[in-house]
């Protein structure tokens, strides 16, 4: 089965991984922009999530063998890659197993290392919404408020609402399984691979998901890895500050 994505402009091959829980279409802007520099951007659903197909097998190693399929299929070699969290992950392990396919690695707010659960509030929100009684996206938010106080937050969820059919909403992640694999998402890189092409972590100035220790770790899996901080900037770095998010990624892709 084929990831689904939306493919913008042509040029040198530009693929982009979203976060658990997220979409490509969180990467629309970014993409166009990206499009303009003389990229053709792939905006790509990894499994469970977006337009892509469900499946109950969930981890890293298939995650990365989704996306070598669809580099295959599409004949993508050379790519500049960017993975979030969870597409950060992806992309670290998909490297490091395919340097052959990877010219350039971005990884936004994530480090190689392993990370505990800590999405329960957010996936107990999203399983107590009860499509057959919820009519409105405004009714969604109401309950999903209860477990999760951050708009922010609940704005970037309530994307995964769609209309199934006439007067029916539903939920496009398979919230099952990324409710039984969850703790997939937090799983460290097998500590003996390595990537050493250019590579640039970016980490979010208000995150705590890369830290001064995890440095060293960064290092020894990606000998040539720069780390450069957003300013005014969470874990969604690239919602909160996308212009100098934007910068800092064509500054590298381009150097």
């Amino acid at each position: 089965m084929l990831l689904h994505s939306n493919i913008i402009g042509e040029g040198r091959p530009f693929v982009i991984l979203h976060g658990f829980l997220g979409m490509s279409d969180n990467w629309k802007t970014l993409g166009n922009q990206f499009s303009e520099q003389g990229f053709q951007v792939h905006l790509v659903d990894q499994r469970n999530h977006g337009r892509s197909f469900h499946d109950a097998e969930f981890n890293y190693e298939v995650l990365s063998e989704d996306l070598k399929n669809y580099c295959e299929k599409n004949n993508l070699t050379d790519i500049v890659l960017l993975g979030h969290s969870m597409g950060g992950k992806t992309a670290m392990l998909f490297a490091t197993e395919n340097p052959e396919l990877v010219s350039k690695l971005i990884v936004a707010d994530i480090s190689p290392r392993f990370y505990p659960v800590h999405h329960d509030g957010i996936l107990n929100g999203l399983s107590a919404l009860n499509f057959n009684e919820i009519k409105s996206r405004g009714e969604a938010d109401k309950i999903l408020s209860s477990y999760v106080s951050d708009l922010g937050t609940r704005m970037f969820l309530l994307k995964n609402l769609y209309w199934v059919e006439k007067g029916q909403l539903g939920l496009r992640i398979n919230l099952e399984v990324l409710k039984n694999e969850v703790g997939e998402v937090g799983e460290s890189l097998p500590s003996y691979l390595t990537f050493d092409k250019d590579t640039l972590f970016l980490r979010g100035d208000r995150s705590e998901y890369i830290g001064v220790g995890d440095e060293r770790v960064i290092a020894n899996h990606f000998p040539k890895a720069e780390i450069v901080t957003i300013s005014n900037a969470g874990h969604w770095l690239h919602a909160e500050n996308p212009k100098d998010f934007y910068a800092a990624v064509i500054n590298f892709v381009n150097s």
